[in-house]
């Protein structure tokens, strides 16, 4: 069966999921790229640093957020939200943006830009206010989802 995610099961996904696509266009290059995340119901929290991502998204703010969840070909959920992309500069707001991500459930390897929670062994040890990179954050105003769901077994 195919259907709609209702707005509860689009919220579930964004919530529980930890790594996303963002893409974002400008001077006539579309840019699709994964990012880890975290989402407080509004907005899509990550740290990033400079590059064509970042760039881009300072050009054109208007961006797209895809999500998904896969047990396998038959058995997926997908979310699609659309928002606006701002760079969190004032100190109280980086610090927010990156609490929100520190704050994530998460387990798994970490890269330079992923940030685990104090509940996970290896929580980041630098010290938040002085954390490099850019935190962003993205407004998201327009949400949707679907899903398959099945019980066939498939490869």
């Amino acid at each position: 069966m195919i259907g709609k995610l209702n707005e509860t099961e689009i919220e579930e996904v964004l919530t529980e999921e930890i790594i996303g696509r963002i893409g974002c266009h400008a001077d006539n290059v579309t840019y699709i790229v994964p990012i880890s995340y975290a989402y407080d119901g509004k907005c899509i929290y990550a740290r990033s640093y400079e590059g064509l991502k970042i760039d881009l998204m300072r050009k054109n703010p208007r961006v797209c957020f895809e999500v998904d969840t896969m047990e396998n070909m038959a058995n997926w959920k997908s979310v699609i939200a659309w928002g606006d992309f701002k760079e969190l500069t004032e100190p109280s707001e980086r610090k927010a943006g990156i609490e929100k991500l520190l704050a994530r459930k998460i387990s798994g390897v970490a890269s330079k830009t992923v940030q685990l929670s104090p509940q996970w062994p290896f929580s980041s040890k630098e010290d938040i206010d002085k954390m490099k990179g850019i935190i962003l954050c993205i407004s998201l105003d327009k949400k949707t989802g679907r899903f398959e769901k099945s019980d066939e077994i498939v490869f």
